[in-house]
């Protein structure tokens, strides 16, 4: 893992995402009354307000503050699987005295200051290596898992209100970035989780208005690739990209969309593929 190639990312490419979703959330929020803060999300044991108080605790760990001291062993709750969601439990536990107006201005805060610093650094600060949820990597390539991270979240606290995301909420520069980030991760999936065997190439065809193509390779080991050299997929799994991302995100399918999953090629290997999607811990 550590002989892995850096990510270089445009900065601003992902900073437009990673903006752009932040001010989805702002939108959202600013509309939310006291219930609609408590509503469960499809995430164990969160609710709106822990979403949203996740990640102002992440951001304010990436500005240098130190998370609230817990005040039980987070570790033992049944939903907290890693060092990471410890630290994302701290601050919903903490956040979850407040009131649903509180947090939300706590997001604004901590997003604004985020933003002066993440404008303010040079291509040298953005393309260091650090380390990321991911491994070792560029700060640059961890900003693209926040724009990730805050995007399916976005369609979480969605999902909890019944307030599915339009077409054209769904065609921004965030989605774009979050299907990349996915994206890197699919030969993982392929190789490592689903073992799809040497030979296979395999065809993701996402349709709709989160729409790519994403194409593995096995050979030796799976990796994701540009082209299949003029050779056809030998397993197609074709179907809406919201869906798809709700579908490695380990998250139930969005009622506002289609959940038809269609299968070409090898079956099997298809098949095989599709229940191993879930890939975001």
């Amino acid at each position: 893992m550590a002989n892995r190639p850096l990510t270089v990312l445009d900065k601003s490419d992902v900073l437009a995402g990673l903006f752009a979703v932040w001010d989805a959330l702002d939108a959202l929020l600013a509309e939310l009354s006291a219930t609609d803060w408590q509503a469960p999300s499809p995430l164990p044991g969160w609710n709106v307000q822990a979403l949203v108080s996740h990640i102002v605790g992440t951001e304010s760990f990436l500005l240098g503050i130190a998370a609230p001291e817990p005040d039980i062993d987070v570790s033992a709750l049944a939903h907290v699987r890693n060092p990471i969601g410890v630290m994302n439990e701290i601050w919903v536990r903490r956040l979850s005295e407040e009131a649903g107006g509180e947090v939300f201005q706590r997001f604004r805060e901590v997003t604004a200051k985020r933003r002066k610093a993440l404008a303010s650094l040079t291509d040298d600060e953005w393309n260091a290596a650090t380390t990321t949820p991911s491994g070792p990597d560029t700060y640059g390539r961890f900003m693209r898992i926040r724009a990730f991270d805050c995007w399916m979240h976005e369609q979480d606290i969605r999902a909890a209100l019944s307030r599915p995301s339009s077409d054209d909420e769904l065609a921004g520069p965030a989605s774009r970035l979050a299907l990349d980030e996915i994206s890197s991760s699919m030969g993982f999936v392929v190789g490592k989780l689903a073992k799809a065997p040497d030979g296979s190439r395999v065809l993701f065809e996402l349709t709709g208005p989160v729409a790519c193509d994403i194409r593995v390779s096995v050979d030796g080991r799976a990796q994701v690739v540009d082209d299949f050299g003029g050779q056809e997929p030998t397993a197609t799994i074709r179907l809406d990209g919201l869906q798809f991302t709700r579908l490695t995100g380990g998250r139930p399918m969005s009622p506002a969309r289609p959940q038809d999953i269609d299968l070409d090629g090898d079956n099997d290997v298809a098949a095989n593929i599709v229940e191993r999607l879930k890939f975001v811990i």
